[in-house]
């Protein structure tokens, strides 16, 4: 269906419910199609799949060792925590 732009100002929700059941509608001005109404659709939801990614990663078994000298914490930048005193008294 075809309307004018005052049409078209005037019945905006009568043009937006029938875009939305899927007729064309087209708005003119000066009595040319100027523009058209189309329905967005929602974009799908892609599913998650659990193990995508499985068996692509790779690391060693060392991986999760913790870092015990202030070597190794220096090394991985972790300088404030070789630095540090160790304290059995919480209040310090």
């Amino acid at each position: 269906m075809a309307y004018t732009v005052q049409q078209a100002k005037a019945q905006l929700d009568q043009l937006l419910q029938e875009a939305e059941e899927g007729k064309t509608v087209v708005i003119s001005r000066d009595a040319k199609p100027a523009v058209q109404l189309v329905l967005v659709e929602k974009p799908t939801k892609r599913q998650r799949v659990p193990g995508k990614y499985a068996g692509q990663c790779q690391y060693s078994d060392d991986v999760f060792k913790p870092l015990e000298t202030d070597e190794e914490l220096r090394e991985y930048g972790f300088d404030i925590l070789a630095d540090a005193k160790v304290s059995d008294d919480p209040a310090v």
